[in-house]
């Protein structure tokens, strides 16, 4: 953590995050119980996303633990405000996990554990899940826009969309729809939706979900995306990790999911290796390194609770965002 030295000569800590290593965050689980199996596990990881149940009785577990707690206590909080303005107490209010991070980092993975975890506490909330890629403009849009190339970056996005989005759910509308991504065809899907009704806790997923506000204008306020979170998770890496396992994962998608007839990656299954292994390192460094650096990086300091992993996908340390 960093420290500086104050006029008076004493350290002091400027970090506005404690920093935990495995064993000592591990130690924050307490009686969390385990409620998840390998089976289970299986099937929540995502391609070239290696997670054991170590991972999740000493990161994720803990993380569980501290949810319950900070969702508690902002129902709480909730009460309090309407006993204070002497309101009727409204519909309930969901509570709003963002997930964010680079491609590749592994977002997928922690945002489906976490929906596994925190709906198998002991009062079974319901937990809904949401990317962020279902409010991508549609392919031909972005194409009129020239956009392609700009794909998940934050002007690629119906951000407008997103705030009526959020606004609805966290207003507790009730069935409030949300587009949905194919990466199969690598699109919208015009006439597909997902219906949030009332959850208890929403997971919103995606790469750029803590991009900060847009300039005022006039001195009217504008709202953003992350003004609807109560609390966000950032993934962290090694821009060389984050790029290796990219290719990984491309490499592995060409003897799969492209191989496909709808897909539309279909023309790289064709290629050999040393031709897709060039076109997965130039994908890497045209976009999503440039997205990186310039977008999502820079967002990183915004989250509530960083966790950084190391070469090998393994949570090595976690930043808790002091209170």
């Amino acid at each position: 953590m960093d420290a500086r030295v104050s006029p008076l000569g004493s350290a002091v800590d400027l970090s506005p995050y404690r920093v935990f290593n495995r064993e000592v965050w591990a130690n924050l689980r307490a009686d969390t119980p385990l409620t998840l199996t390998s089976s289970d596990l299986k099937k929540l990881q995502s391609l070239n996303d290696p997670v054991s149940l170590d991972d999740v009785i000493e990161i994720y577990l803990p993380l569980s633990r501290l949810l319950s707690l900070y969702v508690a206590a902002t129902q709480g909080l909730y009460k309090a405000t309407q006993r204070f303005l002497m309101a009727e107490e409204g519909g309930k209010v969901p509570y709003i996990i963002a997930v964010a991070g680079s491609v590749s980092a592994g977002k997928s993975t922690t945002a489906r554990l976490l929906k596994a975890l925190l709906s198998r506490w002991a009062n079974t909330p319901k937990v809904e899940l949401i990317t962020t890629d279902g409010f991508l403009l549609p392919n031909a849009e972005l194409q009129r826009l020239g956009l392609m190339e700009r794909k998940g970056f934050p002007e690629s996005y119906d951000a407008g969309a997103i705030l009526k989005f959020l606004a609805r759910v966290k207003a507790g509308e009730r069935n409030v729809e949300a587009p949905v991504y194919s990466h199969l065809v690598y699109d919208v899907l015009p006439d597909e939706v997902a219906v949030i009704d009332r959850p208890d806790i929403l997971i919103f997923e995606g790469i750029n979900v803590l991009q900060g506000p847009r300039k005022v204008k006039d001195g009217k306020p504008i709202p953003f995306i992350s003004d609807f979170f109560d609390f966000t998770v950032y993934i962290d890496a090694d821009e060389s990790d984050l790029h290796r396992w990219y290719v990984q994962r491309f490499m592995k998608l060409r003897e799969t999911a492209f191989r496909d007839p709808k897909s539309f990656f279909r023309r790289y299954a064709e290629l050999s290796e040393d031709e897709a292994f060039r076109t997965a390192n130039g994908l890497w460094e045209r976009i999503n390194l440039v997205n990186l650096r310039e977008n999502i990086v820079p967002t990183r300091p915004r989250a509530s609770l960083i966790m950084r992993k190391g070469a090998d996908h393994r949570i090595e340390e976690v930043a808790l965002r002091k209170l």
